[in-house]
């Protein structure tokens, strides 16, 4: 960065000496020398180009940082969708090399659309662009020394709430009392909403491991769990309830309704994402709102659902629905349908504050998903940098420093690296 600025004037300063105006123009090269230092940028933006790409896996995520000449970086996370997808990023990787990093939305539509026969409409390679164009809007902040949302066009809050996600399904076959003492707990920490899993594979009154109908023992089992939540916490804490899209219509419907008393902020995925129209029937059907969204790809993936009502809430993942500013796209499309943006969220601290970035972005910003166990797990603070509290009061501080405001601390997550894939390399 300083040897860059310092280039930049030295050849200014021989210019001015070179000048017939040396001697009248000598004060004016200095005024200008001080504002420049004093200019939070890195160098001129018109001399930044990429050099390298390079990635990390680890757990579920890739990791993709994207380095310059100008000895700023930037670092993007992609999830879920991105197994075996190593070659895919460096392939993605080479195309980048020599350019300028600071047209993120147009590198974006040419990977897009330069993807069309390679399965750009969704899945892998929509999860890795999402990670790319995290770290090109990250890069883009740093140059310019500007935070994402001021990219994005400024911050309608400083803050976002967050649920917290007890993933109670750590525990096999967890009963009530165990759904009722998770929300506490999470209550007790600053959590205002919470969220609980009702899925479950190895729910001993399943008659079919592979028949997703539940009996009337599961349903029951079902309501109980979530009952005993809304008693342990009163009236006021939102509950949303996932079901991770597993079940069948007749299924969906009745959970739905049955779920009516407990005052539900959510039934999330009560059926799997691919037919809308089931989607828009048990939506009509129940004055529960439905939620869905975190396996549909790009603002395309959008449209119907939208259109049609068939959803009361969307929930895309911008670590895998194509980025920050497909992100941005989709929760303005949906704000024009009335529909609260209420993303899903299970990457690392970096992921959740690039989404932290779109959700101050735009007006109709719900809730973002929060895990907990990035409250109890050691490596979740081992793997990035950041020097505050992740979560306040079950809020999170979005950042004002250039970029996302998070870095990646590699020698953390080299310990968690997944074993056989090269470690940024």
């Amino acid at each position: 960065m300083s040897n860059t600025r310092r280039s930049f004037l030295t050849k200014a300063a021989v210019a001015a000496a070179l000048s017939p105006l040396a001697g009248v123009s000598g004060a004016f090269g200095q005024g200008l020398a001080h504002s420049l230092a004093n200019t939070p940028r890195h160098s001129s933006p018109s001399d930044l180009k990429i050099t390298d790409v390079k990635c990390g896996y680890s757990g579920g995520g890739l990791f993709v940082k994207i380095f310059t000449n100008q000895d700023i970086w930037g670092t993007g996370e992609g999830v879920d969708a991105v197994g075996g997808t190593y070659f895919m990023v460096q392939q993605l990787g080479r195309r980048l090399k020599g350019r300028s990093p600071l047209t993120p939305n147009r590198i974006f539509e040419e990977f897009r659309k330069g993807g069309f026969f390679a399965g750009a409409q969704s899945g892998v390679y929509v999860a890795v662009l999402s990670a790319f164009d995290a770290a090109l809007w990250d890069l883009c902040g740093k140059a310019l020394g500007l935070p994402v949302h001021q990219l994005m066009g400024g911050k309608f809050r400083d803050k976002v709430r967050v649920y917290c996600d007890t993933e109670l399904y750590a525990v096999r076959n967890p009963k009530p009392e165990d759904y009722a003492n998770a929300a506490v707990q999470a209550v007790g920490n600053g959590y205002t909403a919470v969220k609980f899993d009702i899925d479950s594979a190895t729910d001993p009154n399943k008659f079919d491991r592979y028949n997703w109908t539940a009996s009337n023992a599961e349903l029951e089992r079902m309501f109980d769990s979530i009952a005993a939540v809304r008693k342990a916490v009163g009236p006021h804490v939102d509950i949303c309830v996932d079901m991770h899209g597993r079940y069948d219509a007749p299924t969906g419907r009745k959970v739905a309704k049955m779920m009516e008393p407990l005052n539900l902020m959510w039934l999330e995925e009560p059926v799997p994402a691919d037919n809308i129209d089931v989607y828009r029937t048990i939506t009509q059907e129940t004055s529960t709102p439905i939620c869905g969204g975190e396996n549909f790809y790009l603002g395309y993936g959008y449209t119907r659902i939208l259109e049609q009502a068939a959803i009361d809430i969307i929930m895309p993942d911008l670590q895998k629905c194509g980025g920050l500013g497909e992100g941005q796209r989709i929760a303005n499309l949906a704000n024009l349908y009335y529909t609260p943006f209420s993303p899903h969220m299970v990457g690392s601290f970096l992921g959740a504050m690039a989404t932290a970035h779109v959700c101050a972005s735009v007006p109709n910003f719900h809730i973002l998903e929060w895990q907990t166990l990035s409250d109890t797990e050691p490596r979740w603070k081992e793997i990035v940098t950041y020097d505050k509290p992740f979560i306040e009061k079950g809020f999170l501080v979005v950042s004002d420093k250039p970029g996302i405001g998070v870095e990646l601390n590699l020698d953390g997550l080299k310990k968690y690296a997944t074993p056989g894939i090269p470690f940024f390399e």
